[in-house]
């Protein structure tokens, strides 16, 4: 028994592994469906949250614009007030091993919880291909994805790009400002924005 559930993962790692993505996805277009590891070894499937809104947070808790939102408690807060309303809050880390920001899954779980983030599900990304499929850029680089399975919005987390804490009183959310035009129907009014922070770390 022990065996064929260690042939078992090994076969689902290696279908994630494989499993290619779309080029990165444009605005109102269908975005493109992956499979990850979270930070407890569950698979989540992207499309298993069809008819949900679902945000996607890049990660790399050694990155000081990362730091800024984290240390003040600015990206938990959005995280709550988003899986509040119902929506899905993933978390991706593709750092490459031995590249800053790099975690295992214990470690990731560590930093979950010592943050006291606040996320549906934090995964763990080390080949970069949901990174890439997405064109995810800096952490933090977020995306929003609409019930349809649409991206309705990608960029920053706000409108004040720098790594000083002192800027987030007078920023706007832009992940929540987004969230509140959907669920009253309408449209985002600031779709893209340019995304900010340290480069994503990936493998080569």
């Amino acid at each position: 028994m022990i065996h064929r559930m260690l042939v078992g993962a090994a076969v689902i790692a290696a279908g994630l592994a494989a499993a290619p993505l779309m080029a990165e996805p444009e605005l109102a277009a269908n975005v493109p469906n992956f499979r990850a590891f979270d930070m407890t070894g569950k698979v989540i499937d992207l499309s298993a949250y069809r008819g949900k809104t679902v945000v996607l947070e890049w990660n790399n808790p050694g990155c000081p614009f990362v730091k800024k939102h984290y240390g003040s408690g600015n990206m938990q807060k959005t995280q709550a007030a988003a899986t509040a309303q119902g929506v899905v809050w993933l978390t991706i880390n593709s750092g490459a091993p031995g590249l800053q920001g790099h975690m295992t899954g214990p470690e990731a779980q560590k930093f979950v919880a010592g943050a006291k983030a606040k996320p549906t599900a934090y995964l763990l990304d080390p080949k970069g291909l949901v990174g890439k499929g997405y064109g995810a850029k800096t952490t933090p680089h977020l995306y929003i994805i609409d019930g349809k399975g649409q991206l309705a919005y990608k960029g920053g987390i706000d409108d004040k790009p720098t790594a000083d804490t002192a800027d987030i009183a007078g920023a706007r959310n832009h992940v929540l400002a987004a969230l509140a035009e959907m669920r009253a129907g309408k449209p985002v009014s600031v779709p893209e924005t340019r995304p900010y922070g340290c480069s994503v770390k990936y493998a080569g």
